[in-house]
């Protein structure tokens, strides 16, 4: 199956993908971070959306 461009954000928002350049675009964008925090996050946190913004107290 092939992604549908039309849609501009992550297929499963309850989880950060970090390896894919345009996942972080939208979340750095969504959570206001930069590239570099959103990966630490990530890393300190794991990839699911609320334990990231939990970590972040957001």
């Amino acid at each position: 199956m092939s992604d549908n461009l039309q849609q501009r954000g992550p297929q499963d928002r309850s989880r950060i993908n970090v390896n894919e350049e345009w996942e972080v675009r939208y979340w750095t964008q969504e959570l206001g971070l930069s590239k570099e925090e959103l990966i630490r996050a990530v890393q300190a946190a794991g990839p699911s959306v609320s334990a990231v913004r939990q970590h972040l107290g957001k």
